[in-house]
């Protein structure tokens, strides 16, 4: 009948996926149940000591005497890891309590199955991060996306006329380059637009936002088992694109251990998941963006060289917005139209006065500066039309009035080039030399005051 009971007892503890170990005063195995090495992965036997059983609470032998001698009464450790022989991990939860018998203290252990918990926090946090993908997508793929880019100077007509000729040839790879908040990630999905069939997926990936210890696994995926928490085989971006676009943002944060594997990738179109011997092949079309000047990066080790050449077979450089004169109050009254309808305000334009405040700005933050300037404006303005005073410019400083006041055109005229010339020449004396802070000087992004510098003869 005492069998009958014990065997009863292990059922019950299988059931409730617990076990249990007893030690005695001198932390010696003396009991245990049937099922203690399902939970953690090792052999035991009577006479272990708990250290052996338990090599996880080695460094706390003060708490577990505090509680054999009851001046603590439980100690608790969550989330154990142990590696079965087959390599498969598996968790579990332990809590010890003190146990008196025959007037002896002893030390009972209560071990309970973690891993469909843990493996369910898991599966959370992955669903959590891909929901906050798809919320970061949706919030950019906005009015603006609806209708490409705004504008009818040059430059926005040369980047239309650019679409419509890589359109067609889905197989190059595409590099886009110019300052934060140009429009990379808008320029970006309305080439997949013109390329791609409808419903072809899209699918971003910011190269800065994710670390480079999960950057690997989320672009080429993973098996189970590749590594500690990959508890099921997971599909990367480039299976998910497949047919479509996989957009890289910030390519410059690739790391530098990534690249010559991507590298591979481009090169052939195949690919394997970490922990994978399996070849997968897929037909995604690749965008990559960067703020960063490669070829310096290149110069610097920081950037594969062979990556570089291999991403810019088709180079796109997008204008900084003060570059785009007129088409600034186009986007701006595109936001005012857009952001008077979300929050359900009467606003219709821009007063003269805030014509002239947005074209004197020197917009250090482009288009995403723009955008915030007049979505603010919109909400906190009482009025039908946003006045200079509704526009709060952060950063660098607008040109003052009294400045531009203060040029005087003599009766004999003047040579604009030459103006031009000494007014980048004195930029650059200001700047002892350096491009970089004289185009900032002069509000120009560094691209174009290097060719204007070529144009005069400064630079060769």
């Amino acid at each position: 009948m005492e069998l009958a009971v014990k065997d009863y007892f292990e059922v019950i503890l299988r059931e409730k996926k617990t076990a249990f170990a007893l030690f005695d005063q001198d932390l010696i195995l003396q009991e245990y149940s049937l099922n203690l090495k399902q939970y953690i992965a090792i052999q035991v036997k009577k006479n272990n000591p708990l250290w052996d059983v338990f090599p996880e609470l080695i460094g706390s032998e003060d708490v577990v005497k505090s509680v054999v001698t009851r001046k603590k009464r439980r100690f608790i450790i969550t989330k154990l890891t142990r590696f079965k022989s087959s390599g498969q991990s598996c968790y579990y939860h332990l809590t010890i309590l003190p146990y008196t018998q025959n007037g002896y203290a002893k030390l009972l252990c209560i071990v309970s199955d973690g891993t469909q918990e843990v493996a369910l926090e898991h599966e959370i946090q992955q669903k959590k991060y891909e929901i906050m993908l798809l919320q970061s997508t949706l919030q950019r793929s906005g009015i603006e996306a609806q209708s490409g880019f705004i504008g009818r100077s040059a430059q926005i007509q040369s980047i239309h006329e650019f679409v419509k000729k890589i359109a067609p040839v889905r197989s190059s790879t595409v590099l886009l380059q110019g300052e934060s908040g140009t429009g990379k990630n808008l320029a970006a999905r309305i080439i997949h637009n013109a390329s791609m069939q409808q419903g072809a997926p899209f699918v971003e990936i910011n190269c800065a936002g994710i670390p480079d210890t999960l950057l690997e696994s989320e672009i080429f995926g993973y098996e189970k088992g590749a590594f500690t928490h990959a508890l099921s085989s997971k599909k990367g971006l480039l299976e998910t694109a497949d047919g479509g676009t996989l957009f890289l943002d910030e390519i410059g944060e690739l790391p530098f251990s990534l690249q010559s594997k991507f590298l591979a990738f481009l090169e052939s179109k195949r690919f394997r998941r970490l922990g994978d011997t399996q070849e997968r092949q897929v037909d995604v079309r690749i965008i990559a963006a960067t703020n960063k000047d490669l070829m310096k990066a290149v110069q610097n080790k920081e950037f594969r060289e062979d990556l570089f050449f291999r991403l810019n077979v088709i180079n796109l450089e997008l204008p900084p917005l003060r570059e785009l004169d007129d088409d600034i109050i186009l986007l701006a009254e595109n936001f005012i139209n857009h952001f008077a309808y979300s929050f359900h305000k009467t606003v219709s334009g821009l007063s003269d006065s805030a014509i002239k405040k947005l074209k004197a700005h020197r917009w250090s933050g482009n288009v995403r500066e723009l955008r915030n300037v007049i979505e603010r404006a919109v909400i906190f303005t009482e009025n039908s039309m946003l006045d200079a005073p509704d526009l709060i410019l952060i950063g660098a400083a607008a040109i003052s009035d009294s400045w531009l006041e203060s040029i005087q055109i003599p009766q004999s005229g003047i040579s604009l080039p030459e103006l031009e010339q000494y007014l980048i020449n004195s930029a650059m004396n200001k700047a002892e030399g350096n491009v970089s802070r004289a185009a900032r000087l002069l509000g120009l992004s560094l691209d174009t005051l290097r060719y204007r510098l070529k144009k005069g003869g400064t630079l060769s």
